[in-house]
């Protein structure tokens, strides 16, 4: 990737926000790299480098600093723009699939040689695949050092270590000094095997209309999975090792992401799909400057600045959405996804269920602080019409913590016998034929998948037309650029903003609205 040298400085020197993760700054006189936001005094042209990522800049031998913490930075926009094989690695390696399985697995999910796909990331990113898994082992180490009182060999193992020594120096690389200063630096340290939670803070770049955001959700929680209550979206997450649980708050500058894991190796794929369910590594003034250079556009971009697409945690729980909602109303869909989700055998006791390790009462700082107790519980879901009410904090929630879980697996659903369904019958096996292409590895809805390969696969399959195929690529996939032209509501919006609202014409002028047209649907969908 090549960085423009006056681009980039001019944004350092006027610490602008919005270069965060786009690029890092390297210092090479003092041996640290930094965020183009960093409130310190701009280095001299001379003593600077530019960067593609932490991981090329942790290469060149440069540690972070430790004042604007460049590894808690959002993440660069263009891995949603990018459908390339380099976009489709850096959003699995955020995921943890390097963790997980290694270098070979990452090559075999992407089709690739390990060479090649070492070659590729290194000419675009400076740093081959096991560096970039690399420096995220470290931000997750971080912040379980933090936040936690694991003794720092649970954390090294937890994070995705190896080795305690590959931890250590690892450590020491990145952050200048050793795993134990990082926790004796934080002031009070959490107490050891304290039962609680992992509290992050996740930066953006602003503006976010969360009313946007948060109504869209809301308008689709389904009971004991999701729920929308006092501005916070809480949900289950199934995840690698574990269930976990999550609620993200917006807050000006950042959402807090309180996360349960039954599991702490799963911190960093929480992390990750958070980001991504959000939307928080978006460019919202690059969309907005795109979207309100159309008339038509102009004056809704104006009056909601910041609307992102929201996406998904799970592929294949926004599939079965999608084929459920065909032809059907909001409502209607919400009802037979309940009847379906009843007949599932709900899974074991979440983290909430037990003690376990977790962080203490420590104190917080700008990027990652520690909260309420495991005793303090939200009562479970009992609301009647699903609308995301829950009880008052500090009850007690038995087993189920805050009362939510994973949405069940391609394997679950296809056990389900007819009645569970409560829709027509081909409605019913296209659920099923897409169920057997998930669990069978035919059909990958996660987000390191091909998209076009994707939506051909789907758009193959009985029952899954465009619409289905494009919602996917949209929301579970993250392509910023489905219009959706036949959709009734983006019709609808059109026509309300003085648009073409048949579907040939309005697809053939939102051709203006490129790479965007994903956030443009979702105002089409707000105006209508």
């Amino acid at each position: 990737m090549e960085l423009d040298f006056e681009r980039c400085y001019r944004a350092v020197d006027s610490r602008d926000q919005r270069f965060d993760g786009w690029f890092y700054t390297g210092v090479t006189s003092t041996g640290i790299y930094c965020r183009p936001s960093c409130p310190a005094i701009t280095p001299k042209r001379r003593n600077v480098r530019f960067f593609p990522s932490a991981a090329a800049a942790q290469g060149a031998g440069l540690r972070a600093c430790r004042r604007c913490r460049p590894d808690a930075a959002p993440g660069s926009p263009q891995w949603d723009v990018r459908a390339d094989v380099v976009g489709r690695a850096m959003r699995l390696i955020a995921d943890g699939v390097v963790d997980r399985d290694g270098v070979p697995g990452l090559a075999a999910r992407l089709g690739y040689t390990e060479r090649h796909l070492h070659r590729m990331l290194r000419a675009e990113l400076g740093a081959g695949p096991l560096a970039l898994a690399r420096a995220q082992r470290a931000q997750t180490a971080r912040t379980l050092i933090e936040t936690t009182g694991l003794g720092l060999a649970e954390v090294a193992f937890a994070a995705g270590f190896g080795s305690v020594r590959q931890f250590n120096d690892t450590v020491r690389q990145v952050y200048g000094t050793v795993p134990s200063q990082l926790r004796t630096g934080r002031g009070n340290p959490p107490t050891p095997g304290g039962a609680g939670t992992i509290t992050l803070r996740l930066a953006y770049r602003p503006p976010l209309h969360a009313a946007a955001l948060l109504g869209f959700l809301a308008a689709r929680t389904l009971p004991g999975l999701d729920e929308v209550h006092d501005g916070t979206y809480r949900r289950g997450l199934r995840l690698p090792h574990g269930p976990a649980e999550v609620a993200l708050t917006p807050t000006p500058g950042y959402v807090v992401a309180t996360l349960r894991l039954a599991d702490l190796r799963d911190l960093a794929p929480a992390v990750a799909r958070c980001r991504r369910l959000f939307d928080l590594d978006a460019d919202p003034e690059a969309v907005d400057q795109t979207l309100a250079a159309d008339p038509a556009l102009a004056g809704v971009v104006a009056a909601e600045p910041g609307v992102r697409v929201p996406r998904a945690v799970d592929g294949f729980e926004m599939a079965l959405r999608a084929i459920v909602g065909q032809q059907v109303s909001l409502s209607a869909a919400r009802t037979t996804l309940t009847r379906l989700l009843t007949h599932l055998p709900r899974p074991a006791p979440g983290p909430g269920s037990a003690p376990g390790p977790g962080s203490g009462s420590g104190p917080g700082d700008q990027e990652v602080c520690v909260t309420e107790s495991a005793s303090r519980r939200r009562k479970p879901l009992d609301h009647p019409d699903g609308a995301g009410r829950c009880g008052a904090a500090g009850g007690d929630a038995g087993a189920g913590g805050w009362g939510v879980w994973g949405f069940p697996g391609a394997e679950e659903v296809l056990g389900l016998p007819d009645s569970a369904f409560g829709m027509p019958a081909a409605r019913r096996e296209t659920i099923r034929a897409l169920a057997r292409a998930v669990a069978a590895g035919e059909v990958d809805l996660e987000p390191g998948g091909d998209r076009a390969e994707t939506v051909r696969r789907l758009t193959a399959l009985p029952g899954i037309g465009p619409w289905t195929a494009g919602y996917l690529a949209m929301r579970a996939l993250g392509d910023p650029d489905v219009l959706l032209p036949t959709d009734l509501a983006v019709r609808r919006g059109a026509a309300a903003l003085g648009l073409p609202a048949t579907p040939t014409t309005l697809d053939t002028y939102a051709d203006r609205w490129r790479p965007w047209r994903s956030y443009a649907a979702i105002r089409l969908w707000r105006a209508a």
